[in-house]
């Protein structure tokens, strides 16, 4: 007899964010250099992507490459770029024909001139695609998504009483993207690290220990069903019928 295909709740987060963490520390668990870790992370990307579509969430956003994250040694930071560019190259076409629409959140600015049109490409290949939406947040950080958004608003000369919550969204590197329902953070840290920190105000948190490589399909399972589980209340108070 076969096994029966584990469940899902009906309850499923519309969008799903990540803090990829751990690669490096998996790495030297086994004796190899970071950027192995790394890499292994990469190979796990199809899996989650994958498991998304089929699980229905609409929304995938993964913590890239952080604007803090330039301060690591040199050596580490040119090989976190041409393994993105490697991962564009390898795994672009794929996500395309599944019908994967991505977008970068982040600025550009910093990365080299080829890399930075792999990554425009991409985006312009796939911005009709409908099936599923991967923001990539590279060279991300929340607070100077913030900073860049009231700049812009300045340049803009919006005056002070017009400036709204939906104001800002509208500003932010996110903009048409709605607020993600779970944020999910491997490797057993338990910081935001300046991820999402507008948009994740009233997300729910999920904290396992396993590392990024070793994240996949079921591990993502189970989260959806904690998310299932809690009783997402926006600061309000429940109706009297929800309360147990």
């Amino acid at each position: 007899m076969s096994e029966e295909t584990p469940s899902l709740p009906s309850k499923i987060p519309r969008h799903i964010a990540i803090i990829m963490d751990g690669n490096g520390r998996w790495a030297l668990a086994r004796g190899l250099p970071r950027l192995a870790g790394h890499r292994a992370g990469t190979e796990n990307l199809r899996r989650i992507v994958e498991a998304c579509v089929e699980f229905g969430v609409e929304y995938l956003t993964l913590y890239a490459f952080s604007t803090e994250n330039w301060g690591r040694p040199p050596e580490e930071v040119r090989g976190l770029m041409r393994i993105l560019e490697d991962v564009i190259d390898r795994e672009l076409k794929n996500l395309h024909e599944n019908g994967v629409q991505i977008r970068h959140i982040g600025r550009l600015d910093r990365i080299k001139p080829s890399l930075k049109r792999k990554v425009l490409d991409a985006i312009e290949t796939t911005r009709n695609n409908k099936r599923l939406v991967l923001c990539v947040a590279f060279n991300y950080g929340g607070r100077d998504e913030i900073v860049c958004a009231i700049q812009r608003i300045i340049k803009d000369k919006i005056p002070p009483e017009e400036v709204t919550v939906d104001l800002v969204n509208q500003y932010l590197f996110t903009a048409g993207v709605p607020d993600p329902d779970l944020i999910i953070r491997t490797s057993g840290e338990l910081r935001g690290s300046n991820f999402l920190i507008w948009q994740g105000a009233y997300a729910e948190w999920y904290f396992t220990p396993t590392y990024w490589p070793d994240f996949g399909k079921e591990e993502l399972r189970e989260a959806i069903w904690e998310y299932s589980r809690r009783n997402r209340r926006f600061g309000q108070v429940p109706a009297p019928e929800e309360e147990g």
